[in-house]
């Protein structure tokens, strides 16, 4: 299970003035972003791990791999992906965001437009070790505009937090 981190508390920080109405925690881990937002909207937490049930008390809590088993429309889905890339060393699911550390976002946002509201965004974090430059190419090339909203730099990466809206900013 993931404990939360530098990464979850700067996530955190931005989840109070984007959640209303429907919110999805992606891969809910812990569930500290999701009893956030569980303060101002309904929350739907997932996560592949069944464990992390335990962690979300209060939350509708779905077992799942990505959207395999969601379903509706959301205001806004938070997601603190695994964005590492792969080390064969270290076998954990929640560090691991494949080969370059970028293919979990991708296929995150490959389905994300089917699950958002007709006003619906994202609030996703990645980091510096992931590629910056990759992770905004992949949310241009899957429809969406984005917003960096914070960064916090640590000894070894930076972090960033970004909101993505499949609308063009007005």
């Amino acid at each position: 299970m993931y404990e939360p981190r530098e990464d979850s508390f700067l996530i955190l920080k931005q989840i109070g003035k984007y959640a209303t109405g429907t919110v999805l925690d992606m891969g809910t881990g812990s569930g500290i972003l999701a009893k956030e937002a569980s303060k101002t909207a309904n929350v739907t937490a997932i996560d592949i791990n069944p464990e992390a049930k335990k962690y979300c008390k209060g939350i509708k809590f779905i077992v799942s791999d990505l959207f395999s088993n969601v379903k509706g429309k959301f205001d806004l889905i938070i997601f603190n992906p695994p964005y590492l890339p792969n080390d064969p060393r270290v076998e954990d699911v929640a560090l691991d965001g494949g080969e370059k550390g970028y293919e979990i976002i991708e296929k995150f946002l490959k389905n994300a437009h089917e699950y958002l509201s007709n006003q619906g965004k994202i609030l996703l974090l990645f980091s510096s070790l992931t590629g910056k430059e990759k992770v905004e190419d992949i949310i241009k090339k899957k429809r969406f505009y984005y917003k960096e909203l914070s960064r916090q730099k640590l000894h070894y990466e930076e972090l960033y937090v970004y909101l993505i809206d499949k609308n063009e900013p007005k």
